[in-house]
């Protein structure tokens, strides 16, 4: 494949992963707006993120409770707990102990309303649709929003649930009497929406009917922000706030939770995606499968081809002294001890060999390279100086 094609493909790639990346982020966006919870990590229009971020703002330390009710010890005055339209419903044991739990509560809509019955009232949605809140003197200048629930009061003394006898299991609850009532909130039909019941011993719980005041989007739109944080500030300085009614549980791994994240973010998604272009570069950098590709055998030239050709050259240019002169410095250059020819002279070179020279045909082998200094030699003597030179060779070379 060429340079231009294999880029091309790639560009073609990217391309579409960047398409299945926007794609897969509007739809993840839209799972994620359309996540009804009431929980402080989700940013979504239902969401309750934003209260948690004004309480964080106000200097009030919010914090994730994401284990059973069940283990939650006793709290100081200044820490209230926090239970915002749980997505899993209190079960009546959960509500009859929260009731009697010594901390402050804040209880929102009709999926908490187990412990709310625990306190002396119920959680009565609205059968003929959502009715407007009567605005308190300071509210902003804001529309307030509509409710879908209220309160009312029970007045029983003892709420007794028997939903579970199949179990064997029967919860009741005493209902403690508050000696201080006040309506935060009211709907145009003076039916109470949020109140703040007090104890005596300075226990306080705070009940909310409709848990969809504390939305992303009806704290954004009405006025519904400032009193949704007044509801703690400035009394508390620590809120606890339970997720674990809301599918936050600990007993997910790190990596499980991490998985799970990924395939809710759009980043997450954009990581997945990235992670995928890796493993399809790495294939496409991989070994070719397949059978070899035919190329061209390019081979080395062998020293015999070198010479012959060398000597084709030396013969079409009439240099048969030179062939000579190159035969003997290579033998002066084998001879000597470094293996590199030294300055002297090579006619004087070749005379000084006489006294090494002890048999009749090296004596011989050195007067063919000496006559060639007194008559120009033919093709015929080149040939002649190289046996000459191999004669010498076996005679003189080192031991």
């Amino acid at each position: 494949m060429r340079p231009r094609v294999e880029l091309a493909t790639a560009a073609g790639i990217v391309l579409l992963l960047g398409i299945g990346a926007v794609l897969l982020g509007s739809r993840e966006a839209r799972t994620t707006d359309a996540d009804t919870r009431r929980s402080t990590y989700l940013t979504g229009p239902s969401g309750a993120k934003g209260w948690a971020d004004g309480l964080t703002a106000l200097g009030v330390r919010v914090e994730h409770f994401r284990r059973p009710t069940d283990a939650l010890g006793p709290l100081d005055s200044a820490t209230v707990f926090a239970v915002l339209g749980p997505a899993v419903p209190l079960e009546p044991r959960e509500g009859a102990r929260l009731s009697t739990l010594p901390a402050d509560l804040l209880l929102a809509g009709p999926a908490a309303d187990a412990a709310i019955a625990c306190l002396g009232y119920r959680v009565t949605p609205r059968h003929r649709g959502s009715v407007a809140l009567r605005a308190p003197p300071e509210a902003e200048n804001r529309p307030m929003p509509y409710v879908r629930a209220e309160l009312v009061h029970h007045l029983a003394s003892t709420v007794v649930d028997s939903s579970n006898r199949y179990d064997g299991g029967r919860v009741s609850c005493t209902v403690p009497v508050p000696d201080r009532v006040d309506t935060v909130l009211r709907t145009l039909g003076d039916r109470p929406v949020v109140l703040r019941l007090g104890y005596p011993g300075g226990r306080t719980t705070i009940l909310v009917a409709d848990d969809g005041l504390f939305r992303n989007r009806t704290l954004r739109h009405t006025a519904m922000g400032p009193i949704a944080l007044g509801l703690v500030t400035p009394r508390y300085r620590r809120v606890v706030v339970d997720e674990f009614h809301q599918g936050f549980a600990t007993s997910a791994s790190l990596a499980g939770a991490a998985f799970q994240w990924s395939l809710r973010s759009p980043w997450g998604w954009a990581a997945w995606q990235l992670a995928l272009v890796g493993v399809i570069a790495l294939f496409a950098a991989g070994v070719r499968l397949g059978p070899a590709r035919p190329v061209i055998q390019r081979r080395r030239r062998s020293p015999l081809e070198h010479v012959r050709a060398l000597a084709t050259a030396l013969a079409a240019a009439r240099g048969h002294d030179t062939a000579v002169r190159l035969m003997v410095q290579g033998l002066r250059r084998r001879l000597s001890r470094a293996g590199r020819a030294g300055p002297a002279d090579l006619d004087r070179w070749v005379a000084a060999l006489a006294p090494a020279v002890r048999t009749d045909r090296g004596r011989e082998a050195l007067a063919v390279l000496t006559a060639r200094a007194t008559r120009p030699p033919s093709s015929q003597g080149v040939l002649e100086a190289a046996n000459a030179v191999e004669t010498l060779w076996d005679e003189l070379k080192p031991s």
